[in-house]
């Protein structure tokens, strides 16, 4: 037997939510069989091709709703899973069971893991501090900026080559290690290690040019990478630099699309007054309450400039 994974790419959380779920329907569903996996990523014109679904089993993980028949198991966390309304009543009209949606959760590994022990019965003790730090991660639950953008941490490391490294290849070997290692053990690995180490001195470096292109204004830190050919950053660095910051609107660009990146200081005293997924779904993206993104298609770079001076303006006011 065959089961295709498709999970959110380049994303801790998205890797770990596939280790886990790979583990408990290994151990509940499917003992033997052979698991491969897709990464995905958000672009402008999302759509999951027909192809993406060969295996026996096909399941989704910390990534939007496809109302492909072929879809056996889903879970997501994001307020924006579903790519259409059709979507999300589609879903609401599903009585397998095995597909499921919390936005309330931190994780999507940590919302498998709840939903595995409550509905199935299923518990992986030596995969806790995975979890736990999915959560961490992808809740911005650092204790400080500092500890989010010094990589003293096997979890920080893991989550820049996660982040950084081209291709899904590296990605997936890491979740393969996942599985059964612990994080500290994954990142002595010399292959991982090899992948780090050009990783962080462009991570130090980012830091020095998000330091030299930011302007800080009205409580918005916001910056424009695209002419630095710089396709993603430590999203916390811009309230490491800024701390009284509240919010961070940045442009970048990649092989694939062109980005807005909207984020709100997880470290912040007063309450947020947006609900950045809300504001970005207005331009065909979204996110969680307070992280949020925009994909447009490459080379509209204007179109994302707008975007970006848009938001940042509104959250200025």
């Amino acid at each position: 037997m065959r089961v295709r994974i498709l999970y959110h790419d380049h994303c801790f959380d998205g890797a770990a939510s596939a280790a886990y779920f790979t583990r408990f329907v290994e151990n509940k569903f499917y003992p033997g069989a052979e698991f491969a996996y897709t990464g995905m990523a958000h672009k402008a014109s999302q759509l999951f091709e027909p192809a993406l679904f060969d295996g026996d089993v096909n399941a989704i993980v910390d990534f939007k709703y496809s109302d492909d028949p072929r879809l056996t198991w889903w879970f997501d966390h994001h307020q924006s899973a579903f790519l259409t309304p059709e979507d999300a009543q589609h879903f609401r009209t599903d009585t397998s069971g095995k597909k499921m949606f919390d936005p309330s959760f931190r994780s999507c590994t940590g919302y498998i893991a709840a939903m595995a022990r409550q509905h199935f019965s299923f518990e992986a003790a030596d995969l806790e501090e995975l979890v736990a730090w999915a959560d961490i991660v992808d809740g911005a639950l650092y204790k400080d900026s500092q500890e989010a953008v010094d990589l003293s941490s096997p979890a920080t490391q893991l989550t820049l080559v996660i982040e950084g490294s081209k291709g899904s290849g590296t990605v997936q070997k890491i979740i393969g290690m996942m599985r059964h290692m612990k994080l500290a053990e994954i990142t002595a690995d010399p292959d991982i290690r090899a992948v780090y180490q050009p990783l962080y001195e462009r991570h130090l470096q980012s830091i020095d040019l998000i330091r030299k292109r930011a302007s800080f204004d009205g409580g918005v830190v916001f910056f424009d990478l695209v002419a630095d050919g710089v396709d993603g950053y430590n999203k916390f660095i811009p309230y490491y630099l800024h701390p009284q910051s509240v919010y961070t609107v940045s442009v970048s660009t990649s092989s694939f699309r062109t980005k807005v990146s909207v984020g709100s200081n997880p470290w912040v005293k007063e309450p947020l007054k947006f609900n950045l997924a809300s504001i970005c779904e207005r331009y065909g993206g979204g996110g969680h309450p307070k992280v949020g993104a925009i994909s447009f298609e490459i080379g509209a770079v204007e179109q994302a400039r707008q975007a970006a001076r848009e938001i940042a303006a509104e959250l200025r006011g």
